[in-house]
């Protein structure tokens, strides 16, 4: 199992560095690997392969997950849609970062929870740029504006940047319009602190990453 995880992670890395290479070789692309399907034995491989940042995407998972693993300095990013009765148990895992800020409604939630235990929550706004129904997060119209409010309402909410999914097809030519989309959000947000675009998963990362992409989240390509 080592020797094939090994080997996943240096074929991904290779064709990250592939895709960043190609458009810009002064931008760090940070690899996320998504271990939801995976059981705490493959997360362990992985982290002896070299790798340090894993994605959950329901708090049940993460937490019997990083309890099991607590002993790895694992740098643990929730990715999947918070439901509000659930943001206690996730604060009191104290993620590396939210990734998944879906609305405004989650957000004066999680402001009132982090306010009153004193902490503080690095976060990336959703954005919704297929505008897809089955996807949450901001549409790409009022994200600028919702980035704006919540940085200003939400001080205990630290937004680093932006989270997207690229749209749900076998269409390239509308994949790449949904990442463009959120990379020219991102742009607009980068004077207020926006460093990280967190776009592409193991289908699409490498168009993600000609768009502007500088982190990517992985889970077929590295556990297959």
């Amino acid at each position: 199992m080592q020797e094939k995880l090994n080997q996943n992670l240096i074929d991904a890395i290779e064709r990250i560095e592939k895709a960043r290479i190609a458009v810009d070789r002064h931008r760090i692309v940070r690899l996320v690997a998504v271990s939801k399907y995976s059981t705490q034995e493959e997360i362990a491989a992985l982290y002896a392969c070299g790798q340090r940042a894993f994605g959950e995407n329901k708090v049940q998972d993460l937490k019997t997950k990083s309890e099991i693993l607590e002993s790895l300095p694992l740098e643990w990013h929730f990715i999947g849609s918070l439901q509000s009765n659930k943001i206690n148990a996730l604060l009191s895992l104290n993620p590396f970062m939210l990734q998944s800020l879906h609305s405004l409604e989650l957000a004066e939630q999680l402001q009132k929870r982090l306010q009153k235990e004193n902490k503080t929550l690095r976060t990336l706004l959703q954005v919704n740029s297929a505008k897809e129904e089955s996807k949450s997060g901001f549409m790409p119209e009022i994200a600028q504006e919702m980035y704006c409010r919540i940085l200003e309402t939400c001080p205990n909410i630290k937004l680093c940047g932006l989270m997207s999914i690229g749209a749900h097809t076998d269409e390239k030519r509308i994949v790449q319009k949904s990442f463009e989309q959120t990379y020219r959000i991102f742009e607009s947000l980068q004077n207020k602190g926006a460093k990280t675009l967190s776009m592409g998963m193991s289908g699409d990362f490498e168009l993600a990453i000609a768009c502007g992409s500088n982190c990517v989240r992985l889970g077929s390509v590295l556990f297959k």
